[in-house]
């Protein structure tokens, strides 16, 4: 690779840092400037001239973020809990038992995600409600419970793994479930860490669907609920920076503790012969 090639491409790689991670960055230093910290001036600052933790106060005091986070760790653990299980469970069928409609249900999966979410929703809520899950967290995670796309994504991992490992599981006796739970979950651990991550992030990220679905002030999601700071705040940002911030935690943590699994699945496809 030439001198002219590497140039261009760290000029790249910069360019992307700064229009992915410049907007986080300038949030979370916006959260610790006081009030007295001109934002907008002709030369920015992002290192607080008087950090304080002074928003994060507001921001807890005057909005039930707790109560917020807690709703949406709610539908983030029904959500995950139900990607795991469920297109854990698909996948496999998909991709190692042979039965009747199952090239019908794969195609019907790979139509459904053709499809924008917004056509759906009006369905989707009459489904909710002729439940009488509407204004309940249920309500909110059920739609994204199982994920299209995570099924896929498990039925790639499941292919990956060598049919003479069935085979030979098969001579000795195991059966459809011993062979799902022996040998076949212990090769995706690095895809079911994706699929949790992925759901996470969009079931703690959402704002359409949870807006339509409660209507209780106290069953609100954070994304919904932060909505109040922006109403109540509208004229300090560092306010709304803060409860930003405070959102952005569990996600963080989230990933952190699957970052190794995560990036194993992304990397290796969890193949392991």
């Amino acid at each position: 690779m030439s001198t002219r090639e590497k140039v261009v491409r760290y000029l790249l790689l910069v360019l992307v840092l700064l229009i992915t991670v410049g907007p986080f960055v300038w949030q979370l230093s916006t959260s610790f400037k006081g009030a007295g910290e001109d934002i907008y001036t002709q030369t920015p600052s992002l290192l607080p001239e008087d950090p304080t933790l002074a928003n994060y106060v507001t921001a807890a005091e005057m909005v039930p973020i707790l109560g917020f986070a807690w709703n949406s760790l709610v539908v983030a653990v029904i959500s995950v809990t139900g990607n795991v299980v469920g297109t854990t469970m698909a996948g496999y069928a998909l991709s190692r038992l042979r039965f009747r409609g199952a090239k019908l249900i794969l195609g019907a999966i790979l139509a459904s995600m053709l499809m924008p979410a917004e056509a759906t929703l009006v369905a989707q809520y009459l489904t909710i409600r002729s439940m009488g899950l509407t204004d309940t967290l249920l309500g909110v995670a059920l739609p994204g419970a199982i994920g299209m796309l995570n099924i896929l994504l498990m039925r790639t991992a499941f292919l990956a793994i060598p049919k003479e490992i069935d085979e030979a599981a098969i001579v000795d006796g195991a059966n459809t479930w011993h062979r799902f739970l022996r040998i076949g979950l212990p090769n995706v651990k690095g895809m079911v860490a994706v699929v949790s991550v992925f759901a996470f992030i969009a079931a703690w990220d959402d704002f359409l669907w949870p807006l339509l679905v409660l209507t209780t002030p106290e069953k609100l999601t954070l994304t919904v609920g932060l909505e109040y700071l922006h109403g109540a705040f509208s004229a300090n940002p560092r306010v709304i920076a803060a409860g930003t911030m405070i959102a952005f935690v569990p996600v963080a943590v989230f990933f952190g503790l699957l970052q190794r699994y995560f990036f194993r699945g992304v990397d290796a496809g969890a193949v392991k012969g």
